[in-house]
């Protein structure tokens, strides 16, 4: 995940940075915010944090774990570059005897030749790779990085930043999310929460109190008769609004957003979209998440979904990095998509008014003769998924065409069954 200096005026990130360093790391994260009456216990050492260190790394890109932050701002981190046994070097060649194990964590010699450990990387590795990020992504200024393990564990961790950062500044009560429905940012607690999609939620007590859904950008479903695709985006940033004033603006932390929706049905942002919905976060003060795991390095053409639609985050979720002419079939209702991630939908009638019967399952069904034909896709629903790898070949994309088409074709003919049938 990478984040943007959050604060919009020099005064607010001089207050902010005074603030701080007095975070105290008692209470929970919604409840005491009066964080100036005692300073925090800092986690580093004194020796660790040098104010004149000639090969250091003050305010670099990358926002370690369990380090505070102001601290690898104003002096330079102790930075681990190799280990041997039971010591480990910093950058300058320094050897120390690893006392902790590592955090309590590397129970055994990192060179052990009988039992070969390998690592992702090194604090080194990870610092550069953080500048690396922080080049690529040019939507809008980034300030740092902060790795994580996967895509639910990152937008788990924006949470808390979010939180973090309104604690930080006397804002106790701004801690509400907005997500939006048919929308998928994980499957951990919080992750789950956010997403839109009531499989996530339905016995297991989720959505999360603070988290709130509001429409699905989903034009050609959910448009109004007549309506353009800018009248839908108007509509849409409209209710948005009204669900922030009906909650209070001082209780809204944040919005969360993939640019194109993926596990609920590739679903594509209309015409002026974004460009509405930023509007009204800029006037309540309300920070943008943009959740890239999916859209991110190429996936829709542009190396970040967010230069495709315009969009300027406060921050950033990023992990992993020919079908149209079936747009004829009786049972298509829509194929949508943008670069290398497609999804089809199936209906009666090419209308959004006329699914199929739920027990029917066409989208199982489509599922199943793609399985058989050797090709693996995702199915929601009565909606279907593709997101191939990018390193594909000419020659696989059309593998993929011709499966698509065969078991398209046994689909139409198994409905035509069901069909006869009722």
């Amino acid at each position: 995940m990478i984040a943007r200096g959050l604060l919009r005026s020099n005064a607010a990130a001089s207050q902010f940075s005074r603030l701080v360093k007095y975070v105290a790391s008692a209470g929970s994260l919604q409840g005491t915010h009066n964080f100036a009456e005692e300073p925090a216990r800092y986690y580093s050492s004194e020796p660790s944090l040098q104010e004149t260190e000639e090969n250091g790394f003050k305010g670099h890109s990358m926002l370690a774990p369990f380090t505070a932050g102001w601290q690898s701002t104003d002096l330079h981190p102790l930075v681990i570059e190799r280990s041997e046994g039971s010591y480990v070097y910093d950058i300058n060649g320094k050897k120390y005897i690893d006392a902790l194990a590592g955090l309590w964590c590397t129970a055994l010699e990192v060179e052990q030749s009988t039992l070969k450990i390998e690592f992702n990387g090194t604090p080194m590795e990870m610092k550069d790779l953080a500048n690396e990020i922080l080049s690529m992504f040019t939507a809008r200024e980034m300030g740092k990085v902060f790795f994580t393990n996967s895509g639910s564990e990152a937008n788990d961790s924006q949470v808390k930043l979010v939180w973090y950062y309104n604690n930080a500044l006397g804002r106790p009560n701004k801690k509400k999310f907005i997500a939006r429905s048919k929308s998928y940012h994980g499957s951990t607690l919080i992750a789950a929460s956010l997403s839109g999609l009531p499989a996530l939620h339905q016995k297991f007590d989720l959505p999360a109190p603070f988290v709130l859904h509001t429409d699905c950008p989903h034009y050609w479903r959910f448009r109004l008769s007549d309506e353009t695709e800018e009248e839908f985006s108007t509509r849409l940033a409209n209710n948005l609004e009204n669900l922030i004033l009906k909650e209070g603006p001082d209780t809204i932390a944040a919005f969360i957003a993939e640019p194109v929706m993926g596990a609920g049905g590739v679903i594509l942002p209309p015409k002026t979209y974004f460009e509405k919905i930023q509007a009204v976060l800029e006037k309540y003060d309300i920070l943008l998440i943009a959740d890239e795991v999916i859209t991110a390095f190429g996936r829709l053409g542009t190396m970040f979904g967010c230069d495709m639609y315009n969009i300027k985050p406060d921050l950033v979720s990023i992990a992993k990095e020919g079908i149209k002419a079936f747009s004829g079939s009786p049972i298509v209702g829509e194929i949508r998509g943008q670069g290398l991630i497609l999804g089809t939908e199936f209906v009666d009638n090419k209308s959004p008014n006329d699914p199929f019967p739920a027990e029917w399952g066409v989208g199982s069904i489509f599922g199943a003769e793609c399985e058989k034909r050797g090709m693996l896709i995702r199915v929601a629903g009565d909606s279907i998924m593709l997101s191939p790898p990018l390193i594909m070949t000419p020659e696989e994309v059309e593998e993929i065409i011709i499966k698509f088409g065969h078991a398209l074709k046994a689909t139409e003919e198994r409905i035509a069954e069901l069909k006869s049938k009722n």
